[in-house]
């Protein structure tokens, strides 16, 4: 504990008023910071000798418009997208979990591949899931779904069909994009008892 509370230290003095809050949970330092100014707030995070953070070790998004329901009374209120980088320092030895919230009519915030560019690929993974766009990405296009696919599957208000369906259409002889055709089903396996069961011979 004593090496995250220094390391909270070190990171307060550094980026000061760009962390609006900063938890240490699972002994994981994670501070939420200024989307507005992700790319000076990292480049300090890997430059400082304080931090050293010369590795990103994942990005990734997150849809909180149903956070805690059904397990907290409180509705979440605040931001509903969020972008959240993992940090690695190999040379000192700590991580760091920061964390920027994102408008939910137009989710965009900077690109930081210039930093490390191994983000390539998780922004586009982010964009492609979530519709969360990085500016100064040199390439964001999707990564996992089908270039002509239609919305971002990990939103929350995505239906589980999905909106349109594919299939190889012989006389065209190309694949053709349909609305789709899957029936809503109960996805809970049906018991079906006698009225008898249970009961006891007396």
């Amino acid at each position: 504990m004593a090496a995250i509370a220094q390391l909270s230290q070190s990171v307060q003095e550094l980026l000061g008023a760009d962390i609006s809050a900063s938890m240490t949970d699972v002994d994981e330092l994670t501070i939420v910071v200024n989307a507005e100014r992700i790319t000076d707030i990292c480049a300090a995070l890997r430059d400082d000798d304080r931090t050293k953070f010369e590795q990103l070790i994942d990005l990734c998004a997150v849809d909180y418009s149903a956070y805690g329901e059904g397990y907290s009374a409180r509705k979440w209120s605040g931001l509903r997208y969020a972008v959240v980088y993992h940090l690695l320092s190999v040379s000192l030895n700590h991580r760091l979990r920061v964390k920027a919230f994102l408008q939910e009519d137009h989710p965009v915030i900077r690109s930081v591949t210039d930093i490390w560019p191994c983000a390539d690929w998780f922004e586009r993974e982010a964009f492609d899931l979530f519709g969360i766009l990085f500016e100064g990405h040199s390439d964001l296009r999707r990564i996992l779904t089908d270039y002509g696919f239609i919305g971002h599957p990990f939103r929350k208000d995505f239906p589980l069909t999905g909106y349109v369906e594919m299939r190889y259409d012989p006389d065209k002889a190309r694949v053709v994009y349909e609305p789709v055709t899957i029936e809503p089903r109960t996805l809970v396996p049906r018991v079906i008892r006698e009225d008898s069961f249970g009961d006891r011979d007396t």
